[in-house]
């Protein structure tokens, strides 16, 4: 009876030591889930995204790794349910509303429309959003600092690298008096920024002149509409242009126009200048937000939203020959990092 009443003890032992651990694991993990140990706690993320063009993709990318470092790893830890809309609106709402229909721990929005959409779809998610030019006139939250609800993020716009980049192009391209903009109207974080290239160039008697475009085949004819009537090229975070971007560089370089972008990725693939920062540090800031949530218990709607801060001006030296831009010393004197920002 005493083996027994022992064996019967010594079970009962165990089966506490495992729950004790299960028990120490919910706590440290403040994923929402439960079970599982520290290490061993699985994650469900949605991702939803516009379009699929490489400051977006990059975006996504540094979001993965910043996880990753912090030990959310897919395939291991880590269900992802990536979904891209194709630029399409019928195909982002009906992702928000499939995203909607399930419980994840965390949901990433991917570019303005696609915060828009979940936001008015999903309730019951945290939910981050990054590549968004103004989250408030996107009625997304009305407080950059204490967002509230379940949304917070990372807007991808600082005006001041619009301003800035604008005055290296008023400083910079000669006799300029007009600069062409190749715009989807539809896109308010276009507009946005078309707004405040425009004030910053009034500001050196420089008038924006804009081509509008619906899609993405409309954006190389109006590229073209714009030669004859313009001294220089720029487009804004617009994810309808630039998907179509290297139809603009092209008709830049067979016209020996210069070309400024708003984001690294379209410099690197051609443009001439831009002053920005990297979308894959964007992403991995956004990654480094999630792991609060996830890991740290932090409610989303506490987190202050974040805008680049490491600002740079961004030459592509190959593009400049293309373009028939003469770069001059002090042009790359502005270049703060000349190793990773003065492209050959």
């Amino acid at each position: 009876m005493k083996k027994k009443l022992g064996a019967i003890l010594a079970v009962s032992a165990l089966l506490i030591s495992v729950v004790g651990c299960g028990n120490n694991s919910n706590k440290s993990s403040s994923s929402g889930n439960e079970g599982g140990s520290a290490d061993k706690t699985s994650y469900k993320i949605a991702i939803s995204q516009i379009v699929e063009h490489p400051s977006l993709d990059a975006t996504r990318e540094g979001f993965l790794a910043a996880l990753k470092d912090a030990g959310i790893v897919e395939g291991d830890n880590l269900k992802l349910d990536y979904n891209n809309a194709q630029g399409d609106q019928n195909n982002n709402n009906t992702i928000a509303q499939k995203i909607a229909g399930e419980k994840y721990d965390l949901v990433l929005a991917i570019a303005t429309p696609t915060a828009q959409a979940i936001v008015q779809n999903v309730k019951n998610s945290p939910i981050l959003f990054a590549a968004v030019t103004d989250p408030i006139d996107a009625k997304l939250i009305d407080n950059l600092d204490h967002p509230g609800g379940n949304i917070s993020g990372a807007s991808d716009t600082n005006p001041e690298a619009i301003s800035k980049l604008m005055d290296f192009l008023a400083a910079n391209v000669k006799d300029v008096k007009n600069v062409g903009i190749v715009i989807n109207q539809g896109e308010p974080n276009s507009v946005i920024m078309a707004d405040y290239a425009e004030k910053a160039l009034d500001k050196h008697g420089i008038k924006l002149v804009k081509a509008s475009v619906t899609n993405t085949s409309e954006v190389k004819q109006a590229a073209e509409s714009l030669i004859g009537r313009v001294e220089a090229l720029y487009i804004t975070l617009d994810n309808t242009v630039v998907e179509a971007v290297s139809s603009v560089i092209q008709v830049a370089n067979e016209n020996d126009i210069p070309f400024f972008s708003s984001d690294r990725d379209s410099v690197e693939k051609g443009a001439f200048a831009t002053v920005g920062f990297k979308y894959y540090d964007h992403g991995y800031q956004v990654g480094q937000m999630a792991v609060e949530v996830l890991k740290n218990g932090k409610k989303v709607g506490d987190m202050k939203v974040t805008v680049p801060d490491k600002l740079d001006l961004i030459l592509n030296l190959k593009a400049a020959a293309e373009q028939g831009i003469e770069v001059t010393d002090a042009m790359k004197d502005q270049v703060k990092d000349k190793e990773n920002n003065l492209l050959e």
